[in-house]
């Protein structure tokens, strides 16, 4: 139900009554409508230090899929294949622990650059912001600045409406949906799926990840847009944990822009008992998420700094000092701190602490990166048959070895093993594995008869030694993994 009945006085003639009853009955909405933000551009600094990170951004992204290395695409999460090239590093489900090391570095960065700086990464990086200024910049093309594209809006459909919002449409899908296939391309050779695209022969999951990741491209940045970053997002929720009194944030200098008010440019504030601001309300028009940054810190705010750009411009046509909205911290703001002093507060113990987690994970990274086994061995007991007696009394226990590749060269390796008195392999031949594949080998182990007489029943460890041959100048490494041998009763 969206209406509310009260027993409140009539507000206008008009009001409902029923019968001989004077009391009127008046209907209240629950609900409000989203009102649209109508973003106004803005030029500045910080403006095109946005600018910069969306190029860069960007030409990573689309560009990285078509880059090759060693006759393959450079990167790329082969899930059919369960293989993962990046450049030079080829990556097994084994290595989850690295995607874990990845998510953790991720997360200790975005404590660190928030217990810092506040929201740098929403306001600079994020794929909403960035996907978002993209739009809006396809938008502007199209229908014109705030005002213009307001008038349009009010105005009723026109042929002049029609023909600048369907090239805004179409120009936004073409965007989405090259968006949708580029990601897609990191999880299909992009070349092939693009001779799928051309040839209209693209399977059914790749055309689902296109079109899906499309639309959540289109829908996200070109209709959702700060409702995403205000109600949809954890990090604003949470953020308020990540900051303190020395934190940079976006501040509006209260003690210098109050009273507020306009005023002509030759007018001396001081005379008219104003402060700094002229009440212009331009650093609400160009805020994306719409909010007034004169209330203070709110959630909504994504630090994006277009309300700096766009006061430092009004306050140097006013013949003001700039810097009345600006980056500062609540502690700085309160105590009049110097640039300096607050550099110095940056080094408090929560900024200490992020920072060595951080430096100690990516050093743990790194370091296991740089001493990883070229190849990797999972070893699997056959269930079937734990261990029998064959021929001459010996007794036999069979494996499968899974050895994995993780060079781009075919590779040989030695199988042997040792444990138990006598232990040998059946078949020691050398197994050949081709470039970047994983091949299972069966292996069969068996103990003399005075071993098996001479030692208790049950299972008893043993190691698998894998050595890879050397190739070229590339010496012989080698594996070892532990397993047990089973001695029947």
């Amino acid at each position: 139900m969206d209406t509310l009945r009260t027993g409140a006085p009539p507000l206008s003639a008009a009001a409902a009554t029923a019968g001989s009853d004077d009391a009127a009955v008046q209907i209240v909405s629950l609900y409000q409508a989203q009102k649209k933000i109508y973003p106004r551009a803005v030029t500045g600094r910080f403006v095109n230090w946005r600018w910069a990170l969306v190029w860069i951004t960007q030409i990573v992204f689309y560009a990285t899929p078509w880059l090759t290395w060693n006759q393959r695409q450079a990167v790329l999460f082969d899930l059919g294949a369960r293989r993962f090239y990046l450049f030079g590093l080829v990556l097994y489900p084994q290595d989850l622990i690295y995607l874990t090391a990845l998510l953790l570095t991720a997360a200790y960065a975005l404590f660190l650059f928030t217990a810092v700086a506040g929201r740098l990464w929403c306001g600079y990086a994020c794929p909403q912001t960035v996907y978002t200024e993209i739009f809006m910049w396809v938008e502007r093309r199209f229908e014109g600045d705030r005002a213009a594209r307001m008038k349009l809006d009010a105005g009723g459909w026109s042929a002049r409406r029609l023909w600048r919002t369907g090239g805004k449409q179409i120009a936004w899908v073409a965007m989405a949906l090259w968006t949708g296939f580029s990601f897609v391309g990191y999880f299909t050779p992009i070349r092939a799926l693009a001779q799928g695209v051309a040839g209209l022969g693209l399977g059914p999951w790749e055309t689902f990840w296109v079109l899906f990741y499309s639309l959540a491209t289109y829908g996200n940045a070109g209709f959702m847009r700060e409702q995403v970053c205000k109600y949809m997002c954890p990090y604003a929720r949470f953020q308020s944990a990540m900051l303190d009194k020395d934190t940079l944030i976006i501040t509006y200098d209260q003690a210098r822009g109050e009273p507020r008010g306009s005023r002509s440019k030759k007018a001396d504030p001081a005379k008219l008992g104003l402060g700094d601001c002229i009440d212009c309300g331009l650093c609400v028009q160009v805020c994306p998420t719409g909010i007034d940054i004169r209330k203070g810190l709110q959630y909504e705010c994504i630090g994006c700094a277009a309300c700096i750009d766009v006061c430092d411009d009004v306050m140097t046509k006013m013949n003001y000092a700039p810097g009345l909205v600006r980056y500062d911290t609540q502690n700085g703001l309160a105590q009049h701190l110097t640039r300096a002093q607050r550099l110095r507060r940056v080094f408090r113990p929560r900024v200490l602490v992020y920072s060595t987690v951080l430096l100690l994970i990516v050093s743990a990274l790194a370091t296991s990166i740089a001493l990883r086994s070229p190849f990797k061995v999972d070893v699997v007991r056959d269930r079937a048959t734990l261990a029998r007696q064959v021929e001459d009394g010996e007794v036999e226990n069979v494996y499968r070895l899974q050895i994995m590749n993780a060079t781009e060269l075919a590779q040989r390796y030695r199988i042997t093993a040792d444990g138990l008195p006598g232990l040998r392999l059946l078949d020691p031949r050398p197994v050949a594995v081709a470039p970047t594949e994983a091949r299972w080998v069966s292996v069969t182990l068996r103990v003399p008869p005075q071993t098996a007489a001479g030692t208790r029943p049950g299972a008893h460890e043993i190691r698998f030694v894998i050595e890879r041959e050397a190739l070229g100048a590339d010496p012989a490494r080698t594996l070892t993994e532990k397993s047990t041998f089973v001695l029947p009763r």
